[in-house]
């Protein structure tokens, strides 16, 4: 019977791989494609990836705000967007096998800052108007909670590669954007913060990108490694 039962645990880890690493590659793709959708509907002035938010997808409008003006037809996308993809990253988190103890709550914890991040940015959209009635600092809490868990994530699971079944390689990938990614948005609060705003669209997706392409890259790993040997701790 003990021989049965690991017979039908082995069994499980397969599926188990699949189902997190769908879930890490369909984050990802949840925020890139409500972004890609939203820009592509903003059309009078058309939406710049290097000069305006993120956030400013979200907003319909039209609203002010740091002297951007903000008016997007498909604002509900972004925000659904922004609402979904930290929460299915959560999830594809929750469903690895490797860690355990410390480890998986190492893993946890920003991911769940990151879900948290999500659904703050989905609820409160960043205008003009919400900056003023103190919504926005809720908006504000989301963007920050976003960044540093989505890259922390990062740095974390390419910390761990070897228990959940990633190459060294993706690894040290996993590390670096998560790295770039906090360089980034370290710089992008600088922009903003003197006022200069350079390049601030593009600035906070070097925040936002790399750590999202990472875990795209670490869901399709775990997606094709059913066809390869477990991978041990």
């Amino acid at each position: 019977m003990t021989m049965t039962m690991t017979s039908d645990v082995n069994a499980c880890r397969p599926a188990q791989r699949r189902t997190a690493g769908a879930l890490l590659l369909a984050g990802p793709m949840i925020f890139l494609l409500a972004e890609f959708i939203a820009a592509a509907a903003w059309t009078d002035p058309p939406y710049s990836y290097t000069y305006h938010f993120i956030s400013d997808l979200g907003v319909h409008g039209p609203s002010t705000l740091f002297g951007q003006y903000m008016y997007s037809p498909l604002a509900w996308v972004m925000n659904t967007g922004f609402f979904l993809f930290g929460l299915t990253i959560l999830a594809g988190v929750a469903g690895l096998r490797g860690p355990r103890g410390r480890h998986r709550w190492a893993a946890l914890a920003p991911a769940t800052l990151l879900a948290a991040g999500g659904v703050l940015l989905g609820l409160f959209p960043g205008s003009g108007e919400a900056m003023n009635d103190g919504t926005g600092d809720f908006h504000s809490l989301g963007a920050l909670a976003g960044f540093i868990g989505g890259n922390v994530l990062a740095i974390v699971l390419g910390s761990m590669h070897r228990r959940i079944g990633l190459s060294p390689k993706l690894g040290r990938t996993l590390v670096t954007v998560g790295v770039i990614g906090l360089v980034s948005m370290v710089a992008y609060f600088a922009d903003v913060i003197s006022g200069v705003n350079v390049l601030v669209g593009l600035i906070e997706r070097g925040a936002v990108h790399p750590f999202l392409i990472g875990l795209t890259c670490a869901g399709v790993s775990l997606w094709c490694a059913w066809c390869r040997p477990s991978a041990t701790d």
